[in-house]
């Protein structure tokens, strides 16, 4: 039986950090560094999006943890502004908010730019600044990064809360009020099982993998996948080799001690998506990459250019076309349509 054909599929992935990458190299200048040219320290430019079919990304609004207060806050902000910089400067990008907004930006022939907010950090513990980055378009917020809030334990931090606290609780519902999606990386088991069983809408997994092939604590256990299609949310594999394979995870966890694995490749990323199908079903599985975000990738997934390999991979698994809508951008925009308000 023949691969289906994979011409022209468009990809609208969960999480890019171009906007922090961007930051740290060149001060979002865009002069400094044009993404509409060729930039090879980076993973992800205007060139590589096109060649790779990235159609729609929701860009990664992240700051660091160890901002304190106020002054998370506040770069979490120009985090915004970056990415309506970037849409100002490049024809091509428009600011998106809206699933429908998506599907008009693409019969453009555009990319469509959402804004993800990483971590519960960036809003101080203020239900107002949630309001406030509601109002700019942020359309996700990751309820922790790798430290816990005052609300909420991470999944890479000490157990604090045993999961949300009542005001984190609060913190989910008000994010379906406001129409942001409530994004379960980075966040501990406990927490994703409070989430659940708080929201009244769907909820991302932006950029996580499947516990039972990799036991790193950043993916998502069997017992909370297996709710997810009652749910109705998205689980969008990473492709961050620390998440992908298990000698890749406990080197990692063992503080790097030791050669390097040999480089995962899109045959683990392949593996984690056919363990996502079998527990969640098609409708639930997306891609969420984390470019530029970090410091090593699959052998042959370096760059944003490279998401029609993985595609194809998957068509010679036997992955329909349809299926394939479906990862690459389709349940995401059932998602944001079911999460708008």
């Amino acid at each position: 039986m023949a691969s289906p054909d994979i011409t022209g599929i468009r990809v609208l992935d969960g999480h890019n950090d171009l906007p922090w990458h961007h930051r740290e190299i060149a001060g979002y200048d865009l002069d400094r560094c044009d993404i509409a040219l060729d930039q090879p320290e980076l993973h992800t430019d205007l060139p590589r999006m096109r060649a790779g079919g990235l159609a729609a990304q929701l860009w990664s609004v992240w700051v660091p943890c160890e901002l304190p207060g106020e002054a998370a806050v506040t770069a979490t902000h120009e985090q915004v502004d970056f990415v309506e910089a970037m849409c100002a400067r490049y024809d091509e990008m428009e600011l998106a908010r809206t699933a429908a907004d998506v599907e008009r930006v693409w019969e453009q022939g555009r990319h469509a730019a959402l804004l993800g907010m990483e971590g519960g950090h960036s809003i101080d513990g203020s239900l107002e600044h949630l309001a406030a980055f509601a109002a700019r378009g942020v359309r996700y917020m990751t309820l922790t990064h790798n430290d816990n809030t005052a609300w909420a334990d991470s999944a890479t931090d000490e157990r604090v809360h045993g999961g949300l606290t009542d005001f984190g609780r609060e913190v989910v519902r008000t994010m379906n009020a406001l129409g942001v999606a409530v994004d379960l990386s980075h966040v501990s088991a406990e927490t994703m099982h409070h989430a659940l069983d708080e929201t009244s809408r769907p909820v991302l997994f932006s950029h996580s993998n499947a516990r039972a092939l990799c036991s790193h604590p950043r993916n998502v256990p069997d017992d909370v996948l297996e709710r997810m299609p009652g749910n109705g949310g998205v689980v969008m594999a990473n492709f961050v080799p620390y998440f992908l394979r298990e000698d890749w995870a406990q080197w990692r966890l063992g503080g790097f001690e030791g050669e390097a694995p040999a480089p995962a490749t899109a045959a683990d990323v392949v593996a984690h998506l056919e363990h996502l199908r079998e527990v969640v079903g098609i409708e639930h599985v997306g891609l969420g990459g984390d470019f530029d975000g970090v410091d090593v990738l699959p052998a042959d997934l370096g760059d944003v250019s490279r998401y029609p390999h993985l595609l194809g991979a998957l068509a010679e698994r036997g992955w329909s076309r349809a299926d394939l809508e479906a990862l690459a951008h389709g349940n995401v925009l059932r998602v944001l349509r079911d999460t708008e308000v």
